[in-house]
């Protein structure tokens, strides 16, 4: 819950999580296996706005879409240590077939996974609704040392690390 003890609105969480995550260049896709097991894969974060979707792109043959395909119910999180930002989402993954999607999503990096180019066949669109999300937001890497240093020294907890707040969407 945000330190206000107030909700944001959808449009208000949708901005804070757009602006926590858009630098942020890998997240950690984590799907649930044939055993029941959590397990975590590096994707390329799409450098496209926030809106309550998030995007990747992978490969139809791959454990983590055929995962995705059975159990479509993801956590996707981001991290961002310089800036002591967290992100963790969990939604809905869809397998996606959608030409214009993901020519506004192709880059040539992709070639190094995808050798024929965004006419390869094993090219798999994932979205990601997300339902729910949960962020910490640093109050900035100096304060956030002050504060443990003091701590430490005081052996009182510290008290202001930054904003922490879960939020449905």
């Amino acid at each position: 819950m945000n330190q206000n003890n107030e909700h944001p609105t959808r449009e208000e969480a949708i901005k804070t999580l757009s602006h926590l995550i858009k630098d942020v260049k890998f997240a950690m896709l984590t799907v649930t296996t044939d055993q029941g097991h959590l397990k975590a894969h590096p994707m390329t974060t799409q450098q496209t706005e926030f809106d309550g979707d998030v995007w990747f792109i992978g490969g139809k043959d791959t454990e983590q879409v055929q995962c995705m395909r059975a159990r479509p119910q993801v956590n996707v999180s981001y991290a961002d240590p310089g800036k002591n930002n967290y992100v963790s989402v969990s939604g809905t993954a869809q397998l996606v077939e959608d030409r214009a999607k993901l020519e506004e999503l192709w880059s040539d990096f992709y070639k190094a996974y995808f050798p024929q180019g965004i006419d390869d066949p094993s090219i798999q669109l994932i979205k990601i609704s997300a339902q729910g999300a949960e962020y910490w937001e640093g109050s900035g890497k100096m304060k956030a040392l002050f504060q443990m240093a003091r701590a430490a020294v005081t052996g009182k907890p510290a008290t202001d690390m930054g904003n922490n707040d879960t939020i449905n969407l």
